[in-house]
């Protein structure tokens, strides 16, 4: 568990210059796509490919807040930097990843793995099109945060229409509802159960 990982920009210093690296959305689905996979991006940072923890450092903290940095790493060894930088840039990747609060009870779930772009692109629906997000608002929030919201947004819902565990569906009710509002009539329970099997969601990585 990381309680507030996912959540605090993670702080990146060295010299007298420091940047704060934020695990939003956007940057995890820049990232993700980078190489092609988070598999790829870990082996690169592993190997601090300076192309690659150049987009990692802008990706978390923006390009402006990066330019100082940036100036005085180009004067020093770039084991130095390495040796300053690597813990830090490996704890924001690993804030990219969401976990469910129910992760203890999936484990053992039959849960196909969803690819991590594919769960990226879900989440930000999840922010604009369940919970009315602006698109920059769910781009800037973690997905640890959107999953959170989320999962207390299907849970609001749960209690008022009294949903119970062995209700094997929204109610008659809310398919109505979804369908006027252009949704998947079973798509509260369909959601509710991506994000309990998020744990599960790793495509073979160990993170």
């Amino acid at each position: 568990m990381k309680p507030q990982l996912a959540y605090d920009a993670i702080a990146l210093g060295y010299g007298d210059h420091t940047v704060f690296l934020r695990p939003s959305l956007r940057a995890a689905m820049r990232l993700e796509r980078l190489h092609g996979g988070f598999p790829e991006l870990l082996r690169k940072l592993e190997e601090f490919d300076t192309f690659t923890v150049w987009h990692i450092i802008t990706a978390g903290a923006g390009r402006t807040a990066t330019d100082a940095l940036f100036g005085y790493v180009a004067t020093q060894p770039l084991s130095g930097f390495a040796n300053a930088a690597i813990a830090a840039l490996f704890e924001f990747i690993t804030a990219l990843f969401p976990t469910s609060a129910d992760d203890s009870e999936t484990k053992s779930t039959s849960t196909d793995p969803l690819p991590w772009a594919d769960l990226f692109k879900q989440l930000y629906g999840y922010a604009t099109g369940w919970m009315g997000w602006p698109p920059e608002t769910a781009w800037n929030a973690t997905p640890q945060e959107i999953t959170d919201a989320f999962e207390a947004h299907m849970s609001k819902l749960m209690a008022i229409h009294g949903a119970t565990d062995e209700q094997q569906g929204p109610t008659e009710e809310q398919r109505q509802e979804n369908v006027q509002n252009g949704f998947d009539p079973e798509f509260d329970r369909a959601g509710l159960a991506n994000l309990r099997a998020l744990s599960t969601i790793r495509e073979g990585q160990m993170i």
